[in-house]
C-alpha cells in the first residue's frame, strides 16, 4: 500500500539525513552523502505519511519499492507456514523493503505504522533514473541498503525486518 501526503505538506530531506546520522540502531542506514548529494537524492524520492495503524507493506505482495524512515516506528509481522508470528520494530534512520528491492520476490512480511510516521519511498524506476543521472549517489544508496540487509540477516531477531 502506498500512501501519499497531502499536497500542502512539505518534507525536507534534511530530516531524513539527520535521522540516519543520529540513529544508533543495528539497522540504521549508513548513508553518508554530502550536503550537495542529499538534494540530488531527494529528487528521486517521494514523501509518504502514515498514521498509526496504517499498513505500509503486505506480505505476499509483489512490489519493490523501498522506504526510508525519517520518523516514527513501524512493526514488521511475519507469519510462517505453521502460523507462527514473528515481530520486529523498525525506527527512524532505517529502511524497509530492501529484501524485495534486491530479490525481485514478493514481500516477506506485513508492515504497520506503530506510530505516526514520515517516510521517503523510491521505486525501482526512480532508482534506475538516479543511477543514470547520478551514479555516485546511486552507488552510495546501494551500498547503504546492502549494509542494512546484511546486518539484519546476521541478527536473527532482525531478519523479520527484511521485507
Amino acid at each position: 500500500m502506498h500512501v501519499t501526503p497531502p499536497t500542502s505538506l512539505r518534507f525536507d530531506i534534511k530530516g531524513l539525513a539527520e535521522s540516519m546520522r543520529h540513529s544508533s540502531a543495528l539497522d540504521a542506514v549508513p548513508l553518508n552523502l554530502t550536503d550537495i548529494q542529499w538534494p540530488m537524492l531527494a529528487n528521486y524520492l517521494q514523501p509518504v505519511v502514515l498514521q498509526q495503524g496504517q499498513v505500509l507493506i503486505e506480505q505476499g505482495v509483489k512490489d519493490r519499492t523501498v522506504y526510508f524512515v525519517e520518523s516514527g516506528t513501524l512493526t514488521v509481522h511475519y507469519e510462517d507456514d505453521k502460523e507462527r508470528v514473528r515481530i520486529a520494530v523498525v525506527g527512524s534512520g532505517s529502511l524497509l523493503g530492501e529484501g524485495a528491492f534486491f530479490s525481485h520476490l514478493p514481500r516477506s512480511a506485513t508492515v504497520h505504522a506503530g506510530s505516526d510516521c514520515r517516510l521517503w519511498c523510491m521505486t525501482p524506476l526512480r532508482f534506475r533514473e538516479l543511477s543514470t543521472r547520478h551514479p555516485e549517489v546511486a552507488l552510495e544508496v546501494t551500498v547503504a541498503m546492502s549494509a542494512v540487509l546484511a546486518r539484519r540477516m546476521y541478527n536473527k531477531p532482525k531478519r523479520v525486518a527484511v521485507t
